[in-house]
């Protein structure tokens, strides 16, 4: 490929649709928060009392809206970890808690598709976790709805079906660290900005996936997410 044939301008920018119209969001960066249910780091062997918030990234050509979620290369133990997404319309530095949902556009719902095997080879060499988290549609998502629709959830349903069945179950009120808490937090690492995405966390449940499933997943007052593993 040559140099004409790859640079376009204007250059494509990864969006999410936004619900109820025919407007795009932008995304800049996503941000992924870490064992932030507490029945979910016990799951994973952390201990929600005394862990600080930590944060690792997708790409945000990761993230995407679709009916189906390719099986990764690489891995033969690829888990479901349904999540509520935090759309940016507004950042900056240091931001205060009690001003950080001023910087919200909306909330949506996602998977962090997780490539196990290769996550938990890399937490025994204590190296950084991209090569489970940032692969390809590694985030299937909703479409977004803007917070001046539906306000700022702070409680409700999380619940992820495969195949009918229930997997994962839990409320948002049981996020160990409120999405005030992560914006302001993760202000005092990074230079926030409009278009950044902010997944939350997972609750309790997360399991493998297999060709052919059928993933279902809701978040009371955000909306809803299907798509099938092929």
């Amino acid at each position: 490929m040559n140099a004409r044939s790859y640079v376009v301008d204007p250059a494509p920018i990864p969006a999410l649709p936004v619900s109820g119209s025919t407007l795009l969001f932008p995304i800049h960066r996503v941000y992924c928060v870490g064992r932030n249910y507490a029945a979910h780091a016990v799951e994973m062997g952390g201990d929600p009392d005394r862990e600080p918030p930590f944060f690792f990234q997708k790409n945000p050509d990761d993230l995407y809206v679709g009916d189906s979620f390719p099986y990764p290369s690489a891995s033969q133990d690829v888990h479901h970890e349904i999540e509520l997404i935090v759309a940016l319309k507004d950042g900056g530095v240091d931001i205060p808690q009690d001003r950080a949902l001023d910087c919200v556009f909306g909330y949506g719902v996602a998977l962090d598709m997780t490539r196990r095997d290769l996550q938990a080879r890399a937490k025994e060499m204590a190296r950084p976790w991209e090569v489970g988290k940032a692969f390809e549609k590694s985030g299937p998502c909703s479409a977004l709805r803007a917070a001046s629709e539906i306000g700022h959830p702070t409680a409700g349903a999380i619940w992820l079906d495969v195949n009918g069945k229930r997997r994962q179950t839990g409320d948002l009120d049981q996020l160990v660290w409120k999405v005030p808490e992560m914006i302001s937090h993760l202000s005092g690492l990074f230079r926030l900005a409009a278009g950044d995405i902010i997944m939350t966390g997972t609750p309790a449940g997360v399991g493998p996936v297999e060709r052919g499933d059928l993933m279902r997943g809701h978040i009371d007052g955000v909306g809803d997410i299907a798509f099938r593993v092929i």
